[in-house]
């Protein structure tokens, strides 16, 4: 056998290296004064997590609420305190006056962004980041919900007086996309517990004063729809029939008062006016007056034409669009 090496002196063990002093604790960051109305008291339970199965990946929700907590609604406390109706009655009554003095005296314009709202504000901070917090601090999206409609009621209060001192057209188009070709971007329960009331809250000024509301259709908003109505919402516009949305059932859906609703619908931008044919077009202007209210449907599109509609197609929309004028 062959001799066996000697076993290599152990190393040395290397002296411990001292422990790095403990960083001292940064205070707290200040938080802008904010009135008791304002104030949020988050609470983050385990059990939301666990009930969603959902963690927060890499602290997405956590920089969103601290901007939400400290920013956003002292922001908007402050714009509650500070609103000026006065001031907004009269931009409101010189915007309007602007715009209708540049159009054709057959043109009639109707007030548009004046009416306001609790909206999603996924724009601003992610759609990862926002569902995710919206899924696990519903109460925080909620408190941003109930601030967004503190300060939309005065707002609308405010409109709804332009309205009647400036005899203003009593219509207004509420836009905010909250669903896609699927649904509602949030469930609908959700939406019942959080955000349905505040809407509610919200507009109701301009309901008191007989505003007509309509409601801006982007993605299949079925589910939304009857719950709208419930609300006080008297119209909808701009219809994805391809996404499910189906316009003869909504046109025989009544106002919670009972009346008709009113409707603006038009040629699909998105299959009819770019795929179709002449007289695919003909076809739909058809059928959307055959199943649309009897009173109170504005024919047109569903939303911009973009690019590349065959010129045929738009000559024939032109064509009916004059035609069922004249018979009106």
């Amino acid at each position: 056998m062959p001799p066996v090496p000697p076993e290599a002196p152990e190393a040395p063990e290397a002296p411990e290296a001292p422990e790095a002093p403990e960083a001292p604790e940064a205070p707290e960051a200040p938080v802008s004064p904010v009135s008791p109305e304002a104030a949020v008291s988050i609470d983050r339970p385990q059990l939301a997590r666990d009930a969603i199965g959902l963690e927060p990946a890499a602290g997405i929700p956590t920089w969103m609420l601290n901007i939400m907590e400290q920013i956003e609604f002292p922001r908007l406390a402050g714009q509650i305190a500070a609103f000026d109706e006065d001031a907004h009655v009269q931009q409101m009554l010189d915007d309007h006056r602007n715009v209708q003095g540049q159009l054709d005296p057959d043109i009639l314009k109707v007030p548009y962004g004046y009416a306001q709202f609790p909206r999603f504000t996924y724009t601003i901070y992610g759609y990862e980041a926002y569902f995710t917090a919206y899924a696990l601090y519903a109460e925080v999206i909620e408190r941003h919900f109930s601030l967004q409609a503190d300060l939309a009621i005065r707002i609308n209060r405010a409109s709804a007086r332009a309205y009647r001192v400036g005899d203003l057209p009593p219509m207004n188009r509420l836009d905010d996309d909250m669903a896609d070709s699927r649904g509602t971007l949030a469930s609908i329960k959700s939406l019942d517990r959080i955000w349905f009331p505040h809407l509610a809250r919200a507009i109701g000024p301009l309901l008191d004063e007989g505003i007509r509301l309509v409601w801006h259709c982007d993605g299949n908003l079925m589910q939304m729809v009857p719950r709208l109505i419930e609300v006080g919402i008297g119209g909808f516009q701009g219809f994805q029939y391809e996404d499910g949305m189906d316009y003869e059932a909504i046109c025989r859906m009544k106002t919670r008062d009972g009346d008709d609703l009113l409707i603006m619908a038009g040629v699909s931008v998105t299959r009819t006016l770019p795929f179709g044919a002449p007289e695919d077009v003909r076809r739909e202007l058809s059928w959307l007056v055959e199943h649309g209210p009897k009173r109170g449907l504005f024919l047109a599109c569903t939303r911009s034409v973009a690019p590349g509609v065959p010129w045929d197609n738009l000559a024939a929309l032109v064509e009916g669009l004059r035609y069922y004028r004249e018979q009106a």
